[in-house]
């Protein structure tokens, strides 16, 4: 409950910064034009309105509403998601959104998009100067990686080094944002060069290159750094601590299964927990027991021990990291200096992610959209300033690009109409926008409904 607790408030926290943001963009535009705002609300309100207030001498009510699925302001003159025809059927008043220019209400329109893209360069930019970049350089990584069986086909063996594409060197592969880049790279690689014992070896990527989500999605990762088994910790009063287990053992089976590093140790696991997902409880103590080969650290004998995992199949043992054997390297930014890198990282994430929707007209990319739960579970169960700006930028990018598309009700419609407009000089029918808008909702709604029942489905077989 404490970790679901920790991410709501880190998605709720990032999210209503974002709205504030992004409907402040329309509100700065709209006001610089003259245009009335009739309501400035957080969240959305249907049915009623928990808290609202108007200031003296203003057009405008500031609300926040119930149902955080987003925000939105009301301008006057316009068709938007009110659907509020009654005020279109009145004669067209000077502060009213349809009495402005095409070019000025289109840069109402693009005023979201624009805060939330350069909100995101700011973070980027922020980030690095505050924290710089810290990261564990691939080809220092001397003991390699660890591949899955589909990657040995190709021709990767454990123990390469992965050192760059055809087209880029690879940075590091210690954080989420460059394991991404990793399995991306090599994703769209013509061949990747490793070190193989100390010599340089081009394995060569089929010809169309790799389903990246296929990679991700594997019961065996494609590719982790070699990660020896090596206990760093025994915790509490498990079963590890009550088996005798000493901190610098290390695993060598786990029910008969022979293995090395811990990523094949949490593969194990990860099987397990989808397993027993749903099993009757005898069937689940049952598997929990479970037969541990240890080679000790002190005498070099290897045991085998019965041992029984608790409810989450923990062990009670602390795993080592990339820090256990890597010495990591910090570049720092100043404040100037930040901004060209910052801008930089941003451009390069907003690339990836457009070059990664391809995926969602695939049968695994439609299964992985997902909406606050999906998104919700990137934040960590503890509280990371870093991390949370870092995520808070990632998800504002999306959301600039997202809402630019050009699809009735999002901003990306209201521009693409008027455009439209601007090269014929004829302004579309308001019923025309009307059923835009209203095929535009009910096509967002249709995707909302399908991205949460990927959330249910995806808790349902963790």
């Amino acid at each position: 409950m404490e970790t679901f607790i920790i991410r709501a408030l880190q998605l709720i926290l990032c999210l209503s910064l974002l709205i504030v943001l992004h409907e402040g963009g329309h509100f700065f535009f709209a006001k610089l034009f003259k245009v009335r705002v009739e309501k400035f609300c957080l969240f959305f309100d249907p049915w009623f309105t928990p808290f609202k207030w108007k200031p003296k001498h203003s057009d405008t009510t500031y609300a926040i509403g119930w149902l955080p699925l987003g925000g939105y302001v009301k301008i006057a003159g316009m068709i938007d998601e009110s659907m509020d025809t009654q005020q279109m059927k009145q004669p067209a008043q000077p502060w009213e959104f349809r009495s402005h220019p095409a070019w000025q209400r289109l840069f109402i329109m693009i005023g979201g998009v624009l805060v939330n893209f350069l909100v995101a360069l700011f973070i980027y930019s922020m980030i690095l100067f505050h924290w710089g970049d810290t990261y564990i350089p691939m080809s220092q990584m001397k003991m390699g990686m660890k591949f899955n069986t589909q990657a040995k086909a190709i021709g990767f063996e454990d123990g390469d080094i992965l050192l760059r594409t055809d087209t880029k060197a690879f940075k590091s592969f210690d954080s989420n944002t460059n394991i991404s880049d990793t399995y991306r790279d090599i994703s769209t690689a013509r061949y990747v060069v490793v070190n193989r014992k100390g010599r340089e070896v081009k394995v060569n990527i089929p010809d169309g290159g790799l389903n990246m989500l296929e990679m991700f999605r594997a019961e065996t990762p494609f590719v982790l750094p070699y990660l020896p088994s090596r206990i760093d910790t025994v915790l509490g009063d498990g079963a590890a601590a009550k088996a005798g287990i000493k901190a610098g053992d290390r695993i060598v089976a786990f029910n008969g299964t022979p293995l090395e590093t811990w990523g094949e140790y949490n593969s194990l696991i990860s099987r397990m927990h989808k397993r027993l997902k749903g099993a009757p409880t005898d069937d689940s103590l049952q598997a929990r027991h479970v037969t541990v080969a240890i080679c000790h650290a002190a005498t070099g004998k290897t045991d085998t021990l019965h041992m029984m995992l608790d409810d989450n199949l923990m062990m009670g043992v602390g795993q080592s990291s990339l820090l256990t054997y890597y010495k990591p390297v910090t570049q720092h930014y100043g404040f100037f200096s930040s901004f060209p890198a910052g801008i930089n990282h941003g451009v390069q994430v907003l690339k990836g992610y457009v070059g990664d929707l391809k995926y969602i007209f695939t049968k695994e990319g439609a299964q992985s959209i997902g909406s606050f739960g999906a998104i919700g579970s990137m934040f960590p169960a503890y509280w990371s300033w870093y991390r949370f700006w870092e995520l808070t930028a990632f998800i504002s990018i999306i959301l600039a690009f997202m809402n630019i598309l050009p699809i009735p009700a999002l901003d990306g419609g209201h521009v693409l109409f008027l455009i439209i407009e601007m090269v014929t000089r004829r302004k579309p029918s308001d019923k025309v926008m009307e059923r835009a808008e209203l095929i535009g909702i009910s096509l967002l709604l249709l995707l909302m409904v399908w991205a949460i029942r990927n959330d249910i489905v995806n808790f349902l077989i963790k």
